[in-house]
Order: C-alpha cells, then sequence, then structure tokens
C-alpha cells in the first residue's frame, strides 16, 4: 500500500484517514520502505520456519510469495491498471487489475499459511479462493473510497 500511493501510483495523499507515508517521509523513503517488506516476507519465511516444517513447503511458500509480488501477481496488476488510467476496460480487464493487486497478497497470505501448515491440496485451493475472494473485496471498496473521498478502510 505505501508504493500505490506514491504520486506516480495511485497519487493518495491520504491512508486510512493519515497521511500516506511518502507525505511524511517522502517518496524516495516510500520506496525503500516497500521494497523492504517485501524483501522482508521471504526473510521472515526463511528465519522463522522451525525444522519440523519439510522445505520442499518451504520453498513451495516462497514461490508462492514471489509469484504473487513479481509480474504475475502484484507488479503486473499495478502495471495494467496504471496503463488503463482514463481508458474504459472491459469487466475481464477489470477483474483481472484487481485480482493481480492487493488481491494477489492476500491470497498468498492464506495459501502460505496453509502450505506451510501441512494442508492438502484441496485446502490450499480452498484457502487460495478465500484469499482471492477476500482481497479482490478489499481492492474493489478501497477503488470506490477513492474516489472523492478522503479514505478511511
Amino acid at each position: 500500500m505505501i508504493q500505490d500511493d506514491l504520486p506516480c501510483m495511485d497519487n493518495d495523499e491520504i491512508r486510512r484517514g493519515m497521511p500516506a507515508n511518502h507525505k511524511v517521509f517522502g517518496e524516495d523513503t516510500s520506496i525503500l520502505c516497500g521494497d523492504s517488506l517485501i524483501c522482508l516476507a521471504f526473510q521472515h519465511i526463511a528465519d522463522k520456519t522451525t525444522a519440523e516444517v519439510p522445505p520442499r513447503r518451504v520453498l513451495q511458500a516462497i514461490s508462492e510469495l514471489g509469484s504473487a509480488a513479481g509480474s504475475k501477481g502484484l507488479s503486473g496488476g499495478q502495471f495494467l491498471d496504471l496503463n488503463s488510467e482514463g481508458k474504459m476496460v472491459t469487466l475481464s480487464e477489470l477483474e483481472y487489475i484487481h485480482t493481480h493487486k492487493t488481491a494477489k497478497l492476500v491470497e498468498a497470505t492464506a495459501v502460505c499459511g496453509s502450505i506451510m501448515g501441512g494442508g492438502n491440496e484441496t485446502e490450499v485451493e480452498r484457502l487460495r479462493n478465500y484469499g482471492r475472494c477476500v482481497g479482490l473485496t478489499y481492492q474493489v471498496v478501497d477503488d470506490i473510497l477513492g474516489f472523492g473521498s478522503d479514505q478511511i478502510f
């Protein structure tokens, strides 16, 4: 959300009723903070996973998180969102953008928890669907609140 608020992205000055990070700390610090938080997620998986979790599950979770943050997830969705500014998009394109922004990260948290906790394939996919729905709902609400209001959500 830190980078999403930047002037070169969604250009939001307020986040949850408070000044956006780039307004308080500057754009340079906000970019570095956003990058660092993504790296911290990988570091946390590597440092905090106990020996009881099989290495293949750790690698699967790391892959899931990388995919969610990269070009097939958050970065790709944000790219399409930026390139759609001022254009009419189809419902399918809008859904793709929304499910590949914040929704991918919410999905990844649910999926990674299931993977690391020993969930089977069916459980992982159920949580993937749940995370996608929660993330999509968040993104739609966030966009609606972003039109002419001081965002609180």
